[in-house]
């Protein structure tokens, strides 16, 4: 889909795991093996039913943080910390990500559902670490993930944000729901091979549904053609 009428867009919201940068990179993964850990010593079950009720957790509750918060009464610093506490050396310095962010119009912000540290790490390992007006994290959303409802609104009230003139980047398509009713643009980041690295089928639903507007399997490449289209001066 060409990517036109991003005009008016002010306001250009970006995920951060397997978004900002290619879920075949080893850095999600090493997140999601932690989780199976966490969840594994919080219930003192095996490996697998472990691993099962993180799954079922993530796409029931938005997060397997919100599912053992809500089931087991987990701390939320604790397992935050724990989980991401990975090795971010897989990662590489994006310079077409960055040429393309540090051209758009207006602000960019990171929204996710991990850590505002993680985040920051994150960013500064591709590059992008100063291009940004607001990390938006699990914890500035109050614990309440994607896809809630409320954690949208949290955030664009706190940022004063017209989601008429804003664009939501993301990976899954059910957290683009409530930015298209809310008014965005949306965009599915979708990078070949993404299916092949541990991605559940129903996380790979959805790409023709009519809330998401954009699909794109190379986020650089698809900002540089937006740019292109923008009007000059």
């Amino acid at each position: 889909m060409s990517p036109v009428g991003f005009s008016g867009v002010n306001s250009w919201i970006f995920d951060l795991d397997n978004t900002l940068y290619p879920a075949h990179s080893n850095l999600f993964p090493q997140i999601d093996e932690k989780i199976s850990d966490y969840v594994q010593k919080i219930t003192g079950k095996s490996r697998v039913e472990a691993r099962a009720i993180q799954k079922s957790y993530y796409k029931n509750y938005g997060t397997t943080l919100r599912g053992l918060m809500v089931n087991h009464e987990v701390e939320p610093d604790d397992f935050l910390e724990f989980v991401h506490d990975i090795d971010h050396s897989e990662l590489d310095y994006n310079h077409n990500l960055r040429s393309a962010i540090e051209q758009l119009p207006g602000k960019c912000y990171i929204m996710t559902n991990g850590s505002k540290k993680h985040a920051e790490a994150v960013a500064h390992k591709l590059g992008i670490h100063d291009q940004f007006e607001e990390i938006f994290g699990i914890m500035e959303a109050g614990f309440i993930p994607k896809p809630e409802e409320q954690a949208y609104s949290l955030f664009l009230q706190k940022n004063n944000i017209s989601p008429h003139k804003a664009v939501m980047f993301e990976d899954l398509s059910r957290n683009l729901l409530i930015p298209d009713q809310l008014g965005m643009k949306t965009v599915l980041v979708v990078p070949q091979g993404t299916r092949e690295v541990f991605r559940e089928d129903w996380e790979m639903e959805g790409q023709n549904e009519k809330h998401v507007h954009f699909i794109t399997e190379d986020l650089g490449g698809f900002l540089h053609s937006v740019i292109n289209q923008l009007p000059s001066g």
